[in-house]
């Protein structure tokens, strides 16, 4: 291994670097590298230093940027809310204004249809009085046609009987027989003419009340809507729809009138389901008979049954208590629902009560009326 030289400067002869020669040196120059880092080290720190330095201006600089941001954004804020609640309330002033212009045309399209109605009113009116005219003119036909059909028969009896008489005499028996049987087949065909007469006279007549009822309940309740009910519907002849003179619907009557010789208590079970089916909350049955125990009316199977005589004055109640029953249920909301109010009070005692005396003072104005006439 060749061992390392150094050269002497002043006299340029070789010299061989052993450790005694190196070592001062390798201190040397060991003490110049670290010096040299130490100042490196310095230096470095220094910039570290200024570098964290800068770093908490920055900091400080950028919150002090968010707050004059957030200061900023809160006035604008602030600025924008004015802005919108102004205009809300513009907003708002202009929906009032145009409610209240949707409003008077609602009253102006109300008083017309008033208008159309007290028209139809006075067209049904009319009507009412034609068919009353028709009603008196088929009664009367009916009654020639029966007198005419009774005169025939009796003119053909009177003509068979006499031929049977003859034939008797001359001893046949058996074209007696016939002849006593073609009687017996003409009295049946006269009895089922007469049948099909009448049935055909009660249901005119019945078709009449229903109409009349119809007429009395529009002119009585001008406010109400009365409504036919369409055939196959559900049962009924009409359905009385209440409202208050404010135009606010209180509730519903169904009607059924009825105008036979006999009474039948079915009638009242399919009232009630057809109640049921229309969703009012009161049915009325006027009949011309009444069930056995009832002279004008009364609340029979949850349904009220009333002559037609005390029709008006119990509509008149039977209204009145669903307008009252619609008010305290205003008063009173979540309490009792509607179906339970309006049933407990149109079937209490006072409610009857209370019907009674309307009916019982309607029917003594009704008869002193009678008198003068």
């Amino acid at each position: 291994m060749v061992e390392p030289t150094i050269s002497c400067p002043g006299c340029r002869i070789e010299i061989k670097l052993t450790e005694s020669l190196a070592a001062p040196l390798l201190a040397a120059t060991r003490k110049q590298f670290e010096e040299q880092i130490a100042r490196k080290d310095a230096a470095t720190a220094e910039r570290e230093g200024a570098a964290r330095r800068k770093e908490a201006e920055l900091l400080e600089a950028g919150r002090r940027l968010e707050e004059q941001v957030a200061e900023q954004v809160a006035g604008q804020l602030r600025t924008e809310r004015s802005r919108v609640a102004a205009e809300e309330a513009r907003k708002a002033r202009l929906a009032l204004a145009a409610e209240m212009d949707g409003k008077a045309r609602e009253l102006a399209e109300l008083q017309e249809v008033l208008r159309g109605r007290d028209a139809k009113l006075a067209e049904a009116q009319q009507a009412q009085a034609e068919l009353i005219r028709k009603q008196r003119e088929l009664d009367d036909a009916r009654r020639e046609l029966e007198l005419t059909v009774e005169k025939r028969v009796q003119d053909g009896l009177t003509e068979v009987r006499s031929l049977a008489r003859k034939e008797a005499e001359d001893g046949m028996r058996l074209k007696v027989a016939e002849k006593d049987q073609a009687i017996a087949s003409m009295q049946q065909k006269i009895e089922e003419l007469k049948q099909k007469a009448e049935q055909g006279s009660q249901q005119l007549q019945g078709e009449v009340q229903e109409m009349e009822l119809e007429n009395l309940l529009r002119s009585k309740f001008p406010y109400d809507l009365i409504e036919p009910v369409p055939k196959g519907e559900f049962g009924g002849d009409a359905l009385h729809r209440v409202n208050s003179p404010s135009g606010v619907a209180c509730g519903s009557i169904l009607w059924e009138s009825k105008r036979t010789r006999n009474w039948s208590d079915g009638w009242l079970a399919k009232l009630r389901d057809d109640q049921r089916r229309a969703k009012a909350e009161v049915c009325v049955l006027v009949s011309q008979v009444l069930p056995k125990g009832v002279e004008t009316f009364d609340f029979a199977d949850g349904v009220w049954v009333t002559s037609p005589r005390a029709a008006m004055p119990v509509a008149m109640m039977l209204r009145q208590g669903l307008l009252e029953v619609s008010q305290t249920r205003a008063l009173s909301q979540g309490q009792q629902t509607k179906a339970e109010m309006v049933y407990q009070y149109l079937t209490g005692p006072r409610f009857k009560q209370r019907i009674e005396a309307i009916v019982e003072a309607f029917s003594t104005m009704q008869d002193d009326l009678d008198k003068e006439r």
